[in-house]
């Protein structure tokens, strides 16, 4: 059993920047994939970024990539979410994700745990 928490959000200017944090629980957060998803009001969740067990590769919505940077620190059971140049159209709840595959995918049905979700507002 995986516990994940977010933190991180709130509202920010069009070009501006937040870092999202994800803290999970138990002590085998280093054999998990990570991701981390978004929903807009009225839209489906959508795949925003992944990273493997060991932060060896990282996966990115088209729409984000140069702008958005998802990284781990295992020590410390922690995954981030670097959001930069932000736009009004990345407002959503993002939710953090725990894969027991740890190669990683961009697959909601594939995640096995699902944090509560931390709101992302970006003002025009």
């Amino acid at each position: 059993q995986v516990q994940l928490v977010e933190n991180g959000g709130g509202l920010v200017q069009a070009g501006g920047s937040l870092r999202l944090s994800c803290a999970a629980s138990g002590r085998t957060f280093s054999s998990y994939a990570m991701g981390w998803f978004r929903q807009a009001p009225g839209k489906e969740r959508e795949f925003v970024a992944a990273i493997n067990w060991n932060g060896g590769r990282t996966y990115y919505k088209d729409s984000v990539k140069g702008r958005f940077s998802i990284s781990r620190d295992n020590p410390k059971n922690t995954v981030y979410l670097q959001m930069n140049s932000l736009k009004a159209e990345d407002t959503a709840v993002y939710y953090c994700a725990a894969d027991s595959n740890p190669h990683g995918s961009s697959g909601y049905a594939d995640y096995d745990y699902w944090g509560q979700g931390t709101q992302v507002t970006v003002s025009a």
